[in-house]
């Protein structure tokens, strides 16, 4: 429950930010607010000792700044371990994001993502499938080269027994339009 509470005072502090950048001292129109919002997401890949995973997550950043922004996006991957072993399992992730980007250089990007996810493992014996929702804060940084970036991120609250993931860090590459 602490974890619900958490999440969506996150969220609620993420809508306000974005009422106020909209609907702040300078009332911009809706219009001046949309030429700041880039779209766009990342696609990631994790592979480990027997065990693969993909990762899409389209996003829309809020360019608070040159140098700043912070959006939303949604979150989908699927993974599957050796189907060969006792504890072969499939598995689906879905949930959303807050995210935060900056450039603290010309070439360098570093990313803030805190995700909620909902995970649904099956496994080839039935009754240890599971469902279950579980937080993961990705730190990452990457070369950024205009709308592109490739980089790693790492899942600060990355547990083993409840991530399918087999360790914290992955790839990504983002791109923004």
């Amino acid at each position: 429950m602490k974890n619900i509470s958490t999440s969506s005072f996150a969220i609620f502090l993420f809508c306000n930010l974005f009422f106020y950048q909209s609907h702040g001292q300078q009332q911009k129109t809706r219009s001046e607010f949309w030429n700041n919002v880039r779209f766009g997401g990342n696609v990631g890949a994790n592979f480990g000792n027997n065990f693969s995973s993909v990762l899409i997550a389209p996003q829309a950043i809020y360019g608070v700044n040159e140098d700043l922004g912070v959006g939303l996006g949604l979150n989908y991957s699927y993974s599957e371990r050796d189907l060969n072993r006792f504890d072969d399992f499939t598995s689906t992730i879905a949930g959303g994001s807050v995210i935060a980007i900056a450039n603290p250089i010309d070439f360098l990007q570093v990313s803030a993502d805190f995700e909620y996810l909902n995970v649904n493992r099956n496994f080839r014996d039935n009754r240890l499938n599971d469902n279950y929702w579980v937080p993961a804060l990705f730190l990452g940084a990457g070369y950024r080269q205009d709308n592109f970036v490739i980089g790693a991120r790492y899942d600060v609250l990355f547990n083993e027994r409840r991530s399918v993931f087999q360790n914290g860090l992955q790839p990504f590459v983002r791109v923004l339009f």
